[in-house]
């Protein structure tokens, strides 16, 4: 299960938004052993494509420090897909750098933004819980 507050859960969607026409991407962190996301960093897709998402490298150092400096850990990544549902492509799972990672894809292939979670081990795709905690 991944739980996500409220201001993170929007930030997310407005950062697809935002993102848009290009594939939006962020990185967000946790306490080490939780579900619970403490912070999301929006991040710049260093691929600049409406099908495909890289996270700038700075922005990684700088999410990975930030998350060191507050002793959280990166848990995860979220993207969104401009035109296709929310469930990972087969990019996306070939791409997935880590069995632990929460892969969070919004969807903006509706008119209201669609946010699903995901694990990827293995190339299995396994959709989990997403909670919004108050």
């Amino acid at each position: 299960m991944l739980e996500l507050t409220r201001a993170d859960h929007l930030a997310m969607l407005a950062h697809a938004l935002d993102g848009l026409p290009l594939e939006a991407c962020g990185l967000f962190a946790a306490a080490p052993g939780s579900e619970r996301v403490e912070v999301f960093y929006p991040c710049h897709n260093a691929a600049a494509s409406a099908k495909l998402y890289t996270v700038e490298p700075r922005d990684q150092l700088r999410a990975d420090r930030d998350a060191e400096e507050r002793g959280l850990e990166i848990v995860g990544v979220m993207h969104s897909h401009t035109h296709t549902d929310a469930y990972p492509s087969p990019t996306d799972v070939a791409q997935a750098p880590d069995p632990n990672w929460h892969y969070v894809i919004v969807s903006l292939r509706q008119p209201e933004p669609v946010l699903r979670s995901y694990r990827i081990v293995d190339g299995t795709i396994a959709e989990e819980p997403v909670t919004i905690v108050v």
